[in-house]
């Protein structure tokens, strides 16, 4: 595939985290001569303009946010027919993300889906939680499990990954 082909990065996200890991995906695929679009999962119209996909979501409660899920649901057929990848973000704290989460990597029910579309690569970030921009029932939630607070996402994981992306794609 080569550098002039259109890529889509899409992502659901609920308090901006995750919007900014897929707009740093964006910027590597773009850095590697790749024309790419951001967009939130709700807003994309359509896939046919899109040689590749990227898509991406929150994690809360081991399920992904109903914008990224219904993308996925939507666009099962069009995904399958072509080379997809899938992030997931959430986790916070040390350590590996998946070991955090007891080995989880995405969401049970959207599972036979991913299986159909056969993703090039399905992947956990660490996320990132501002106690400061939560809704109450949120804050309640994060207590409850007791989930650490901060920024714990590994801007050269995510980078890494996205070179790792750029490469497949532009790679004759």
């Amino acid at each position: 595939m080569s550098a002039n082909k259109k890529v889509l990065v899409t992502y659901a996200s609920k308090y901006g985290a995750t919007t900014e890991i897929a707009e740093r995906i964006g910027q590597v695929l773009g850095q590697a001569g790749l024309d790419v679009d951001v967009l939130p999962a709700g807003h994309v119209a359509g896939l046919e303009r899109y040689q590749a996909v990227v898509l991406g979501s929150g994690v809360y409660a081991g399920h992904w946010l109903k914008e990224a899920a219904n993308f996925l649901e939507s666009n099962e057929s069009a995904l399958a027919q072509r080379p997809v990848w899938l992030f997931s973000s959430g986790p916070t704290g040390e350590g590996d993300p998946v070991g955090i989460l007891d080995g989880w990597r995405f969401p049970d029910n959207l599972q036979p889906i991913a299986d159909r579309i056969k993703p090039q690569d399905v992947v956990v970030f660490h996320g990132k939680i501002d106690p400061s921009s939560l809704h109450l029932g949120d804050k309640l939630i994060i207590k409850a499990v007791k989930a650490r607070t901060g920024d714990f996402r590994d801007w050269s994981v995510i980078e890494a990954w996205a070179a790792k992306i750029a490469e497949q794609l532009t790679t004759p």
